[in-house]
């Protein structure tokens, strides 16, 4: 079955998509992608559907989340500004990086779209080569088109950040961070509870 129209935008969430309990499905007879989320009746339907018509539905691929990751790194590697690539550094350091990474840019609406677009380039490379090693590059043409280039793929510099600060003062430069995300109204909660820590810290390292 060949491939002659395709829901885009859904593929492209689809490929982004790289969690262990959602799972999608590209159908080749109609472009459209079912997503399976959980155990409704109407995805055990659409599970069936895929299960019986195998030469019609193919499992999509999502890029890794080593790949974004990776992108995510490549893309702070090409911020010019010291102290911005600074706080984006510390973003993507350890459990919740892309989260931190994406709370961070909502304050910097420039260098966001700079990322989105930046971010788009390599998941429509990803599904370029999906599709290209399903052989259906010749019966589908993505909007984008097949000759897309992807920023080049240099080794990142050492940070200062990285190369200079104990881990102490990364997590200490982790914790200014967040509360520069609070809203104001939370920043007393967040202040008793640091007062709170900074007590109990003292209390468990004082003389005995």
């Amino acid at each position: 079955m060949m491939l002659t129209t395709c829901d885009w935008e859904e593929l492209e969430l689809a490929c982004e998509r790289n969690s262990n309990s959602v799972h999608s499905y590209l159908d080749l007879q109609t472009g459209a992608v079912l997503v399976f989320y959980g155990e409704s009746e109407e995805e055990e339907e659409n599970r069936l559907a895929v299960e019986v018509q195998k030469d019609r539905y193919i499992a999509v691929e999502p890029a890794s989340s080593r790949d974004q990751y990776r992108w995510m790194e490549k893309f702070v590697s090409t911020i010019e500004e010291p102290a911005l690539r600074e706080r984006l550094l510390i973003s993507i350091d350890g459990k919740g990086a892309f989260r931190r990474f994406k709370d961070l840019l909502v304050h910097y609406p420039g260098v966001r779209e700079r990322w989105y677009t930046y971010r788009s380039t390599h998941l429509h490379d990803h599904i370029n080569r999906w599709l290209t090693v399903l052989g259906l590059q010749d019966t589908v043409i993505p909007p984008w088109g097949y000759d897309v280039t992807v920023p080049s793929d240099e080794p990142m510099e050492p940070s200062t950040v990285t190369s200079k600060l104990s881990p102490a003062e990364v997590l200490r430069r982790q914790a200014k961070e967040m509360l520069d995300l609070i809203p104001a109204v939370d920043l007393p909660a967040a202040i008793s509870f640091l007062e709170y820590l900074k007590d109990k810290g003292g209390t468990n390292h004082g003389p005995s």
